[in-house]
């Protein structure tokens, strides 16, 4: 139970950092800041891959978080690269 609760308080404390980072970026630095943020979800999108498919863990409760952060990481990643996209499509020269 006790690391349950310094795991919770961990979780807490990068949901809160998160915010605090995300809502100093300027509109501006957001774009290619999305677009970096790829390999650290595909990073993630192997974290999840792993928690998912281990068989050691009892109960399906890892299985099933394991695959909501394979599905979230996988959004993530298509969507940055749907922003890396259209952002770099705007600086083409038009023939």
């Amino acid at each position: 139970m006790e690391a349950f609760i310094i795991l919770l308080s961990l979780f807490a404390l990068a949901v809160f950092l998160g915010v605090e980072l995300i809502t100093k970026v300027p509109p501006t630095l957001h774009t290619p800041l999305m677009s970096g943020s790829n390999a650290i979800s595909g990073i993630t999108i192997v974290g999840a891959i792993l928690a998912a498919g281990s068989g050691d863990q009892p109960g399906a409760i890892v299985q099933l978080l394991g695959f909501v952060a394979i599905v979230f990481a996988t959004i993530n990643v298509v969507g940055g690269f749907m922003v890396t996209h259209r952002m770099l499509k705007m600086f083409k020269r038009r023939a």
